[in-house]
């Protein structure tokens, strides 16, 4: 099945805020970039803030349906998956078009708590947690709150390893930490 004009718009439209930030990308470059027009792009959203919270949005459904299921297909058990969260993360890096995740960027560049971009990336890393909070549960894990919240860290501290390249093999460095905290 063919995806809605809107549809198309909000994935076209991921990839060049993705690449170009939210702010650095103006409307002009959105439609030189889709090949959309103006006028159809204003038809489907009211304003720049719509579309970036509908691209927002459809990268949250997207990133955490390809990472559940990588983590599920790599780990056998609950508290496997939580390890393999990071041989998923590894995946990501490791592609060409990795840019480092697009709601740390949101957040940082609306930095206003009441912004919907804020609110969204805000929720989106919760939804995250929300996940790994039940695997860490079915797992019968000690503390599975305080383990989270450690992951998390690891997670997010891997994210911005990689994007600034600082650490050879983020992922890998923090799987081993992440069997650490497990173990203990």
């Amino acid at each position: 099945m063919r995806p809605s004009k809107r549809e198309e718009l909000v994935n076209k439209a991921l990839d060049v805020f993705y690449r170009g930030g939210f702010h650095a990308t103006g409307m002009d470059m959105i439609v030189e970039e889709t090949g959309i027009s103006k006028t159809a792009i204003y038809n489907h959203f009211r304003t720049k803030d719509d579309l970036i919270l509908a691209v927002l949005r459809r990268r949250d459904e997207v990133f955490r349906n390809w990472l559940f299921k990588r983590m599920s297909e790599l780990g056998a058990s609950e508290a496997d998956q939580l390890v393999a969260m990071f041989d998923a993360l590894g995946e990501w890096f490791r592609e060409p078009s990795f840019k480092g995740c697009m709601f740390i960027k949101a957040v940082a560049e609306f930095q206003d708590p009441d912004h919907p971009a804020f609110k969204h990336s805000v929720e989106h890393k919760g939804l995250i947690e929300k996940y790994l909070l039940g695997l860490a549960q079915k797992s019968k894990l000690q503390h599975p709150e305080t383990l989270v919240k450690r992951l998390l860290i690891l997670k997010e501290g891997a994210i911005n390893a990689a994007q600034f390249r600082s650490i050879p093999a983020p992922a890998e460095e923090a799987k081993e930490t992440a069997r650490l905290l497990i173990a203990a």
